[in-house]
């Protein structure tokens, strides 16, 4: 483990992902999303996309902990379950399509993604229908799929849940528990598959502590009365994010 943790501390670009890992953290806390889309397209210039997916989940388990229990009060858990439940279908899916994808290919995935999120969110595309059982488990399925093969689990969940008669806090409570419950799920299907690597793991860790720290800052600011004020400095961070990861600079 001491080599491990001075190869993972000799890493070259460690300092990017400390400042990746510290903003997503404080979009996700005042905003309930945005940890994946603002961290690997910054992690994706530094590492593999296995590698990068692994470290985002160690640092995405621990970070949101100090305000998941506020969470679990305030959530709609019914929804919860059926989204976990179509996850658990797609996920494996995605996973198997990610391990034939060269490092490249991915960093456009990823960026184009979250790009066309911030997009759909900015624009006011969203489903205006009735939230069924059966459509809330399709939309689980296709965050599954979405996840597994970009670790991106996000955009079907946020763009189904704005359209939501919800309050904002339940909103932000139920994205952000996915999310979190997301990471568990994703960890047991690598560890199945065999693809758990421990230097990815150890670095994940060690930026769970920016994470933590910029969850904290992002809950401690968020106020629901200026909730439109705080998804749009999200938009912003997001999309600069992939802006800034694509790899057409060569970086």
């Amino acid at each position: 483990m001491p080599d491990i943790l001075s190869e993972a501390l000799a890493l070259p670009g460690l300092w990017l992902l400390v400042c990746g890992a510290l903003i997503a953290g404080i979009v996700r806390g005042f905003s309930g999303f945005g940890t994946a889309m603002i961290y690997l397209p910054i992690a994706a210039q530094v590492m593999p996309p296995i590698w990068a997916i692994l470290s985002l989940v160690m640092l995405d388990v621990f970070g949101p902990m100090p305000i998941v229990p506020r969470a679990l009060r305030q959530a709609h858990r019914s929804d919860l379950v059926l989204l976990l439940l179509g996850t658990i279908c797609l996920l494996p899916v995605g996973l198997a399509l990610l391990a034939l994808m060269s490092g490249e290919t991915y960093r456009y995935l990823v960026c184009i993604l979250s790009l066309a999120l911030v997009t759909c969110l900015a624009l006011g595309l969203r489903y205006h229908g009735r939230l069924t059982p059966p459509l809330v488990g399709g939309i689980g399925a296709l965050a599954g799929f979405s996840g597994g093969l970009s670790g991106v689990p996000g955009p079907p969940v946020i763009l189904f849940y704005m359209a939501s008669a919800l309050p904002v806090a339940v909103v932000r409570a139920n994205v952000l528990l996915y999310l979190f419950a997301f990471d568990f799920l994703l960890v047991g299907v690598l560890a199945l598959r065999g693809d758990l690597v421990w230097l990815p793991v150890v670095i994940g860790l060690l930026l769970a502590v920016p994470s933590m720290i910029g969850n904290m800052i992002g809950a401690a600011i968020f106020n629901p009365d200026k909730a439109g004020i705080y998804r749009s400095v999200a938009y912003v961070v997001v999309a600069s994010s992939a802006i800034m990861g694509l790899p057409v600079w060569g970086n």
